[in-house]
This record gives C-alpha cells, structure tokens and sequence, in this order.
C-alpha cells in the first residue's frame, strides 16, 4: 500500500492564529492516527510580523518537512505574495476573498475563494475557523473531529462562543463542498490515535531519562 503524506501551510501576521490554527489541525491529524512534524517559522517575534506554519502528515513515519504544500492558508494578502509560488499542480489555497488577492498560480492549482466575512458572521477573529472547516473537506475528512476540538478549545469561554464557533466551522465546511473540487485522494486513516510532543518536551524528557 502506497503511503499518502500531505502538507499545510498556514501564514500570516503574528497574532492572527496561526500557531493555535495549527494546534487544532495537529490534534486532528494525530487522533485520526496520522504521523506529522510541524514547523513554526517565526520570522518575526513582533505583533503584526509575517509567521508561517508548516504541517506534514502521513500514514507512515515523518522524518522531514519535505519542500512541498498540498493546502495553503494565507490569512493576509503578504502571505499570499509570500509563498502562492511554492504550490505545484494539484494544491489548493484557501483565502478571504475580500481581503486577499492572488497573483498567477502554477497551472492545476486550485484557488479557493471563500466569502469569510459572510461565514464568519463578521467576526474577523473566526477566520482560521472558517479556513479549517473548508481544508478538513477538500482532504475528505468528516466535521466532526474538528468541532469536537473546537468544543473543547472554546470551553472556558461559555455555551455562546462554542457555539458561534462551530456554527462559522460547519458553513466553512459546507462551502467547501459547494463550490470547490476536493483532492482526488482522503487523508488517510491510521490504525490508532497518536500523541503529539513538541520539541522542548523530547528534549526535557529525554534530559529527565538520562
């Protein structure tokens, strides 16, 4: 059997998400048994600087980042400007078509306008939540892993928020499957949840176990 390995970029300004947006998809990709590697570009500290977030997940072990994406996510017109040229035939990105504009794509790529103003009721802090509910679509796994995840994250902040949160999800997820053509292949399933771990914790255990 072929292994199947895809990756996510997600970009923007520091402060807009990006490092919880990919929280959020780790532990999907990991309860849905999938190996990954995760790598957070901070290429600068200060709020509004440009960050960029790389997620590589698979049926089978992850020993690099690899140089491709599958899924990009640019939540500011900079990203985009930034990184549309790293997509090949067969990607897609997903963006605010309000606020973001590409510029020439790789032919077969796919862009996927999404009206975020519209799917997020106008809350601009919903943005990634909208995004992530149209990029679990296009890789053909099911909403509800992510709005179980969203129900847990959102918790703390009352019946309400949980509530708009998930409602923004699923219309991300049903526009997605109304006007855009979803990968001809499915995230794959593994056989078992995984755990995740960042980096500082291997380390701190591994100093802890010698």
């Amino acid at each position: 059997m072929n292994k199947i390995d895809f990756a996510v970029g997600i970009g923007g300004e520091n402060g807009q998400g990006i490092a919880s947006t990919g929280n959020i998809l780790a532990l999907i990709f990991a309860r849905r048994g999938l190996h990954l590697n995760a790598y957070n570009a901070y290429q600068s500290i200060i709020r509004g600087g440009h960050t960029f977030l790389t997620i590589r997940a698979s049926d089978g072990p992850v020993r690099n980042m690899g140089d491709k994406i599958d899924v990009f996510i640019p939540l500011n017109q900079d990203t985009m400007d930034r990184h549309l040229h790293l997509l090949k035939s067969g990607a897609c990105a997903i963006y605010d078509k309000e606020k973001v504009t590409p510029e020439k794509a790789a032919d077969g790529v796919q862009l996927c306008p999404m009206p975020m103003k519209e799917l997020t009721r106008g809350n601009k802090l919903a943005v990634n939540t909208a995004a992530l509910g149209g990029t679990l679509q296009l890789l053909g796994i099911e909403s509800e892993p992510l709005e179980t995840v969203i129900s847990r994250q959102f918790k703390k902040k009352g019946d309400a928020v949980v509530a708009e949160n998930l409602a923004i999800a699923r219309a991300g997820y049903d526009y997605a499957a109304q006007n855009f053509t979803a990968f001809s292949w499915k995230a794959p399933r593994g056989a078992k949840p995984l755990g995740i771990i960042t980096g500082n914790q291997a380390i701190a255990m591994g100093g802890a176990a010698a």
